[in-house]
């Protein structure tokens, strides 16, 4: 057994929640609000005759509300107050240690007698048991079980209720590499990105005009001709405008990601992100040179890098 698992089952028959008494009696409202939202039917819980012709004395609370009548309210727990110092320095232990994540496990009640309007009920709650280190799909952490003892106010049992939680280290997320979006081909854009396919940049060229534009598209602005062409793009331009992006994290790219309008030289402008430079290197009118990400092997893309300074 490991030092931790040594120190932490000391905790074992400890008092998590020393006897605690519901902030409010047992009451008709609430357990109609229960019914209804339960869809629960079964007219016991609201009808003192029909409750009677079962041999009850009157209409009597559903079980699985044992809990509802000990909750603390909203106030006790916007407080944050831990309800005993056994409490705090369990978690506090586990946290140390490294399993600070918690998820509910499983929950197994036993009832032994029931709750009518006016009954007051009070839980104390004791740490049954601690398990050894367990490795789960969520990651590697501890089992603690306690048992709740409910009471009416005759001190009489009326439900215990074992309650199993997992304080665990969360598995390291794997990188989430993922694919790059996929561009929204159409008839007036796939040339563009089959041209990047084969690393060559092109700009679409009115035939009528010679107006060179981007975005791609079916008609030019100028002359408002539908005939065109292509010419390769030298590769060279300058940074018109620029942002970094550091959330949200997408799946394909990596992040800070430096999204740039490069003004080519030939004078349109495009959006494309950099590369071999960090953010704070960025200047608005630097030149830069065209370079190509190969995102996987459906999709590649042009990306501008500074350009190389010339020797003279």
């Amino acid at each position: 057994m490991s030092e931790f698992a040594t120190k932490i089952k000391e905790f074992e028959g400890q008092i998590l929640t020393p006897t605690t008494w519901g902030p409010d009696a047992v009451n008709t409202p609430m357990i109609r609000h229960w019914v209804e939202t339960m869809g629960d039917t079964n007219p016991i819980y609201l009808d003192d005759e029909a409750a009677r012709a079962t041999g009850r004395d009157g209409a009597v609370a559903p079980a699985l509300m044992a809990q509802v009548w000990i909750m603390r309210t909203f106030t006790d727990k916007m407080a944050n107050n831990d309800p005993s110092q056994v409490w705090t320095d369990m978690i506090a232990a586990f946290d140390e240690a490294g399993f600070s994540s918690v998820v509910a496990t499983d929950s197994d009640f036993e009832f032994f007698a029931e709750l009518r309007a006016g009954d007051r009920v009070s839980v104390t709650e004791t740490i049954e048991a601690i398990s050894e280190e367990k490795t789960t799909g969520l990651g590697t952490g501890h089992f603690v079980t306690t048992l709740k003892t409910y009471c009416n106010g005759d001190d009489e049992v009326v439900a215990t209720q074992r309650w199993r939680t997992l304080r665990f280290a969360p598995k390291p997320k794997k990188a989430d590499v993922g694919l790059r979006p996929r561009p929204a081909l159409n008839h007036d854009n796939a040339f563009w990105f089959e041209a990047a396919k084969e690393h060559r940049l092109v700009i679409q060229r009115c035939t009528a005009c010679g107006v060179l534009r981007h975005p791609t598209g079916p008609m030019c602005g100028e002359c408002q001709s539908l005939e065109w062409d292509t010419v390769d793009a030298s590769g060279r331009g300058t940074v018109y405008s620029f942002v970094v992006n550091h959330h949200p994290k997408i799946p394909g790219f990596e992040y800070p990601l430096i999204v740039a309008t490069i003004e080519l030289d030939e004078g349109t402008r495009l959006i494309a992100n950099m590369t071999g430079i960090t953010p704070d290197e960025v200047e608005i009118g630097m030149p830069v040179e065209l370079d190509w990400i190969d995102a996987d092997p459906d999709l590649t893309l042009p990306a501008f890098r500074p350009a190389a300074r010339e020797e003279h």
